[in-house]
């Protein structure tokens, strides 16, 4: 059984008080249980974004992969290395603040060139579909980041929220109710005893009437 709140008076007023308390903390508690279920949602959701996204990643790697090997056979692996070491780099990941369920999490806003960095005249087609196939990779491996971290929050909020609810539903709540049958039963034990109180004063009121009456 759940131990009350120390220091809880036994008065009506301070009865009332509990209860506003237990009745606050009851929609307190429907409100973060709801919450609860929404995020575990979104993040069943974005696991399917994420799952989707490897699947993607994977792909395209392939075919990158697959389109640079065949470059290499045309041009030769040092041809396709010296022009490789010629590729723009890209700025730096500015990471910005999107919000799900009201939960911020991280985002990307970057810029991948697309600018072409190497002549045609003694380079393989191969070569330019490889470039454009990781071009792909690479913005295909930021979304995904992206969902990742979005994953990272929604886990860290589920269990925020988890605890939150079973700190009310388990330790507050069940102290609140211990403490409103603790002052209820102490009220009414102070006014069976007002009550025999009052009888036995009536009584011996009664009884001296008696007296004085004889």
């Amino acid at each position: 059984m759940a131990e009350k709140f120390e220091n809880a008076k036994p008065t009506r007023m301070e009865l009332l008080k509990i209860r506003k308390r237990k009745m606050l903390a009851k929609n307190g508690h429907e409100l973060l249980s709801e919450k609860k279920d929404a995020l575990i949602n979104e993040f069943f959701k974005v696991l399917d974004q994420r799952k989707e996204l490897k699947y993607e990643l994977d792909e395209l790697i392939s075919t990158g992969y697959r389109t640079l090997q065949e470059a290499h056979m045309l041009m030769g692996g040092r041809e396709v290395k010296s022009i490789s070491e010629g590729a723009p780099k890209m700025e730096d990941l500015d990471v910005v603040r999107d919000s799900v369920m009201g939960v911020r999490v991280p985002s990307f806003d970057v810029e991948i060139p697309d600018q072409k960095f190497y002549g045609y005249a003694d380079t393989s087609v191969k070569l330019d579909e490889s470039v454009e196939n990781f071009r792909k990779v690479l913005k295909a491996a930021l979304k995904l980041a992206v969902v990742e971290g979005k994953l990272d929050k929604l886990a860290d909020e589920i269990e925020k929220a988890k605890r939150r609810v079973n700190a009310l539903e388990y330790i507050y709540i069940p102290k609140l109710d211990a403490t409103i049958t603790y002052i209820e039963r102490q009220i009414e034990e102070r006014e069976r005893e007002d009550f025999f109180r009052r009888k036995k004063i009536k009584a011996i009121m009664e009884r001296r009437e008696k007296d004085e009456a004889s």
